[in-house]
């Protein structure tokens, strides 16, 4: 299959699927795999509690259900919700933001920091993170103790991520994983300020997807 690779925002904030779109902008290149970014318009505005996050697994596998054209499926929200589910239903590989941003800190330093937007968000993050058996390599989780969409606007939050990385820093960070997938836009100012790697995890969940369809479908240039 030849097909696109679908990038999923399970929230309804379309700002925030505009700026996955132009995150993703280094991977379009001629002749490589399309990337579509998709809005999920049942979720929630923005995926912030436990309840956002299970509210959205069954559409998520609808749509992942229904899209059989796609090369890879990338869920776009860092708590991963219906990964394994969609994964179930699924004809093509699908990725997980949070355990794709996590699997590239590791290879970037030997203790990870997570920016999260919101102190409730922390719990679910580590249940995940238990799950991927890490936490001995995570230096901490701070919140920004904002909104989903209030964490995608770079002029009026900046300071307070940078804030948050600084601390993370302190804390023994030497990679910083933004925890939210509104966060994008705040990826190179923080790498610059911070003097050490910051991972976008949706770039860095592309980024498998891309290398994965790129290597596995002769019509993208792979061998088959």
């Amino acid at each position: 299959m030849s097909g696109p690779i679908l990038v999923v925002n399970p929230n309804s904030n379309a700002a925030v699927t505009e700026g996955l779109d132009r995150a993703l902008a280094p991977f379009r290149l001629p002749g490589v795999p399309d990337i579509h970014c998709l809005t999920l318009e049942e979720g929630p505005f923005g995926i912030e509690s436990q309840v956002d996050s299970d509210a959205v697994v069954m559409p998520l596998v609808r749509l992942v259900g229904d899209r059989r054209d796609a090369a890879a499926i990338v869920i776009a929200c860092y708590s991963d919700p219906g990964v394994e589910a969609c994964r179930s239903v699924a004809r093509c590989p699908v990725w997980g933001i949070q355990e794709a941003g996590v699997l590239t800190a590791l290879s970037r330093g030997d203790r990870f920091g997570v920016v999260a937007i919101a102190p409730v968000s922390i719990a679910r993050h580590r249940r995940f993170m238990r799950r991927m058996g890490v936490l001995d390599r995570l230096a901490g989780e701070r919140a920004l103790g904002v909104s989903v969409d209030e964490s995608a606007r770079g002029d009026s939050t900046f300071a307070l991520v940078e804030e948050v990385g600084q601390a993370l820093k302190s804390d023994g960070s030497d990679v910083i994983v933004l925890g939210c997938a509104g966060m994008v836009c705040h990826r190179a100012p923080l790498e610059a300020a911070l003097g050490i790697p910051v991972i976008d995890p949706v770039q860095a969940a592309v980024a498998m997807a891309w290398g994965t369809v790129r290597c596995s479908f002769p019509a993208f240039g792979g061998s088959g």
